[in-house]
């Protein structure tokens, strides 16, 4: 009989989070989250069929926006819909500007030199798509919806990945109808898209909540 192994992923116990501090959709304070919630002492790697439908426990996962500005000084991002052999199912079919996906037991054993939360993020960008061009990142905000089956279990981190050309292709066949388009042509399809994406888009780039 051939053993099938079981995925491992990364969680915090909720009790942490909401210990530095409990807020719902977007907060961009990064330094007061980040330390604890990545710290080798809080965090663990459970199955994850067992942590899917458990609110105790947060998965983290890495949320990575790939934008673009023209030489109009547009913002171009990344946008595509999830395909059905995408890991979460109760997002098929839901239009996203997030790349990124669980962090792994195998992340841990992969690279001592990089946290596993970094090796997670840096393997998630590499399997989902091509950045055919030079790219800075930054981490710019935490996303936690609890208003959402989805959400409750989750943690985004959120990265913005600054490309110097709109050069990035999909490497999965599940990630559908891809290209960039202008902020402004996205945040006025809002609702096609899946909650975390909308919440970035009102809370990063959006001028009528921003301004």
């Amino acid at each position: 009989m051939v053993e099938v192994q079981t995925e491992r992923v990364l969680v915090v116990p909720t009790e942490i989070f909401h210990g530095l501090g409990h807020f719902q959709g977007f907060c961009g304070d990064v330094d007061r989250y980040l330390d604890d919630l990545m710290s080798p002492e809080n965090i663990r790697y459970r199955p994850r069929s067992e942590v899917e439908d458990d609110p105790t426990l947060k998965q983290l996962i890495p949320y990575c926006i790939l934008r673009h500005r023209d030489a109009a000084g547009r913002e171009l991002l990344f946008h595509y819909t999830r395909g059905r052999g995408q890991g979460e199912g109760r997002l098929h079919a839901k239009r996203s500007i997030g790349i990124g996906g669980h962090i792994s037991q195998d992340d841990a054993d992969a690279d001592r030199e990089l946290h596993p939360y970094e090796e997670g993020m840096r393997r998630e960008l590499e399997e989902e798509v091509e950045l055919g061009t030079s790219f800075t990142q930054r981490c710019v905000g935490l996303i936690n919806d609890d208003e959402t089956p989805v959400g409750r279990v989750h943690l985004g981190v959120v990265h913005i990945i600054d490309l110097e050309e709109p050069a990035a292709r999909p490497r999965e066949v599940d990630i559908l109808e891809a290209g960039f388009a202008p902020v402004e042509e996205l945040t006025a399809d809002l609702a096609a898209f899946e909650t975390w994406s909308q919440i970035c888009l009102k809370a990063l780039f959006s001028r009528q909540w921003t301004s």
